[in-house]
């Protein structure tokens, strides 16, 4: 099973520096944003970089495009936090371990990214009155969709148990999206998708690698 931690404290900083990081910066945020005001008010969070869209306004929002990146590093409740510091604690060191530090940093971001823009468009596909988010759920779901990636076409990298554990965080976490109020299940599915492309692109990248520098 490859999402058993052993590590010491020490070693997990050492070896896994980009999720170390990320988890750090997001308690040191939530720190910051409720010490200032109610994690329940809207306009506290969007005055603190929430991500936010408007129809007809600025639908996709990108007016303000920074907020693509520091809703990711915001969370609405404790609950919320831990939730997805537990997550990211737990199931990302495999995959900063398989890909690099620096590609695993641009991956999280970018999964997060178009986990806002696909919430956005779903918004606006559907009609919604717009999407006012925060969390770092999107990009962590694009960890799940990395992982399914390789439980469908890399089964040999993972074992029985690991692809069986990816199959059943994201039905169960499917299935929450859809009970639970106050969830941005778009963001979730666009988060997932965008993890299996992206890793799907950087497998193909690497497959391409290896048989060019591959002499017979």
């Amino acid at each position: 099973m490859i999402f058993m931690r052993y590590e010491s404290f020490r070693g997990y900083l050492k070896q896994y520096p980009v999720i170390s990081a990320v988890i750090a910066l997001n308690i040191i945020y939530f720190i910051i944003v409720a010490a200032t005001g109610s994690l329940t008010d809207g306009y506290h969070l969007f005055n603190y970089g929430a991500f936010y869209s408007e129809p007809g306004q600025d639908p996709m929002g990108t007016a303000q495009i920074y907020r693509y990146v520091t809703s990711m590093f915001m969370h609405g409740g404790i609950e919320h936090l831990l939730f997805n510091m537990f997550a990211l604690l737990i199931f990302a060191p495999p995959l900063e371990r398989l890909i690099g530090h620096t590609p695993f940093l641009l991956f999280y971001l970018l999964s997060g990214i178009l986990a806002n823009a696909v919430s956005a468009a779903m918004a606006i596909a559907l009609d919604e009155d717009g999407v006012l988010s925060v969390g770092a759920s999107g990009a962590i779901y694009g960890v799940y969709g990395a992982y399914l990636f390789l439980a469908l076409f890399r089964k040999a990298w993972l074992d029985s148990g690991s692809r069986t554990t990816v199959y059943m965080i994201l039905i169960s976490g499917i299935v929450y999206s859809l009970m639970v109020a106050n969830v941005n299940l778009w963001a979730h599915v666009g988060g997932g998708l965008a993890g299996f492309i992206l890793f799907g692109l950087f497998d193909r990248f690497m497959q391409r690698k290896v048989r060019k520098t591959t002499r017979y």
